[in-house]
């Protein structure tokens, strides 16, 4: 990366920000979204829950802790392009291994620095999600628009399959022998699910979107897990009849983020698209079963439609987001299976909600 490389951002209806090329030269496109958290860049960029997303990080300093083996929650960059204020091309911190440029360069990742990004998420705020384009390579805007024309919403996008494992397999106790097994349904894990899982005596196995009830249950589960992921849970009917199947089986359910989506249309309810999703590490949310507050981690650009609970007598809302009321969480009533719409391994963020963990393995105990 050199001051000499210019490069552009180019939103959905016109808007231009110019600004420096970082990362690979190249072009990148994607629906353009803001996270708010301060720390924990690197398990951002690793979540697959961020896959097709060009990633403006609201803070202003990226980069300068550099790289580090153990902050991953894959094994790849998952955000399609970065948009940033300042970039460091070196590190502080002695435990990192390499740059973040050179981690963009090795895995062909993006992206474009120098950016007013508060000026860039004021605009999207007033604006909405839409879809935009960075490009280094290609600074022609007429051309650049036509490519935009080219990329697809994110409403009726699956994008699970790009993300989740293709093939079973399996994580054991950290320490001891297992007490619990859970078989976990992946649409885009996060690594810190699993440990927070293993963590608590739980043999995990980690199935892919293609398996069937059948295959899942000769695991002989003692509970099931529903993990995040990208893209819009309506565009995925294979895996909400599946749910839905596990559900009626009346054993011990977990879902976080795109998992609870998909819980929740298994069970009737209706998802929407949010004018601008939660992305960050500081979001309030209130349980209603204890009337505690809770800082959390999230990360999602669609929402289970409150006026479609209504219409469900056996689902209980049991969290709600305190920025803008929207449901946060779900339990279904005489069932031990609940939701929620955020992210209780946090990585990166609060251990507010790792509670959660410990109730879903009481109810495996019971």
């Amino acid at each position: 990366m050199t001051d000499s490389n210019p490069a552009v951002l180019l939103l959905q209806d016109g808007t231009v920000f110019k600004g420096t090329a970082i990362g690979a030269l190249g072009t990148a496109t994607g629906e353009i979204a803001f996270n708010t958290g301060m720390t924990g860049y690197q398990e951002v960029f690793t979540d697959p829950s961020y896959f097709g997303q060009l990633l403006i990080m609201t803070t202003a300093h990226i980069g300068n802790y550099g790289v580090h083996k153990d902050e991953v929650e894959s094994d790849n960059l998952m955000i399609a392009g970065l948009i940033t204020k300042k970039f460091s091309n070196g590190y502080s911190r002695p435990s990192g291994y390499q740059s973040l440029q050179q981690l963009f360069e090795a895995q062909g990742k993006v992206g474009i620095a120098d950016v007013d990004t508060r000026a860039l998420v004021r605009h999207i705020r007033s604006k909405g999600a839409m879809n935009a384009i960075i490009s280094s390579s290609n600074l022609d805007i007429a051309a650049l628009t036509e490519e935009l024309t080219q990329i697809p919403d994110m409403n009726g996008l699956e994008l699970s399959s790009h993300v989740a494992t293709k093939t079973v397999y399996d994580a054991l106790p950290e320490q001891g022998e297992s007490s619990f097994r859970v078989a976990l349904l992946d649409f885009g894990v996060k690594k810190n699910i699993i440990r927070c899982l293993t963590e608590r005596g739980c043999h995990v196995r980690v199935f892919p979107l293609s398996a069937t009830l059948e295959e899942i249950n000769s695991f002989k589960p003692d509970g099931y897990m529903l993990s995040n992921g990208p893209g819009d849970p309506s565009a995925m009917p294979n895996s909400i009849a599946l749910v839905k199947q596990i559900v009626e089986q009346n054993k011990p359910v977990f879902g976080i983020c795109l998992g609870h989506q998909i819980l929740g249309l298994s069970q009737g309810l209706k998802t929407e698209k949010m004018f601008n999703g939660h992305r960050g590490i500081n979001h309030p949310i209130k349980n209603l079963k204890t009337g505690k507050g809770e800082i959390t981690s999230q990360n999602h650009g669609f929402v289970i439609a409150k006026e479609s609970i209504a219409a469900q007598s056996s689902i209980e809302v049991t969290h709600v987001h305190l920025n803008d009321d929207t449901i946060a969480g779900i339990a279904i009533k005489d069932k031990p299976v609940f939701s929620v719409q955020y992210h209780p391994e946090a990585s990166a963020g609060p251990h507010d909600s790792r509670y959660l963990f410990d109730q879903f393995v009481s109810t495996l105990k019971k």
